[in-house]
């Protein structure tokens, strides 16, 4: 039950870009994390938003009307200098072109699934990739 647990974030990230876009893609990383405490638009309570970077394996954009307005493919340095971007928007387009100009490894946090201690069952790590030298440490 647990290791197909709708709640695992690259799971939902890729089952909701595909539900609202029709685009089928990968998990990679998650690239931020945003939160606010007490914020009225979220009703008093703390609110996160977390961005995943996503790899597609196709390119038609068939989107849904009842959840998005418009969906289109955008140049992401059109996307990092428009003003019409929300802040969010831009800084992530920013930190888009910096991983694909320096390396993702910079900026990913990674998914590695381990054996809980419970016998069949599994759970999620995030975090920034070790490099190779400390992931075979014994």
């Amino acid at each position: 039950l647990w290791k197909n647990c709708s709640l695992c974030l690259g799971d939902t990230a890729v089952r909701e870009v595909f539900e609202e876009t029709g685009i089928k893609s990968e998990f990679k990383s998650i690239l931020s994390i945003r939160q606010q405490h007490k914020h009225p638009g979220a009703f008093g309570k703390s609110d996160m938003y977390i961005i995943c970077r996503l790899q597609p394996s196709s390119f038609t954009i068939n989107f849904c009307q009842q959840e998005c307005l418009r969906c289109e493919w955008m140049d992401l340095d059109e996307l990092a200098r428009t003003k019409h971007a929300t802040p969010i928007t831009s800084n992530v387009a920013k930190l888009l072109l910096y991983g694909y100009r320096e390396g993702f490894d910079k900026i990913d946090i990674t998914m590695r699934e381990f054996p809980a201690v419970y016998t069949g069952l599994f759970y999620k790590l995030y975090h920034k990739e070790l490099p190779e030298s400390y992931r075979n440490i014994t």
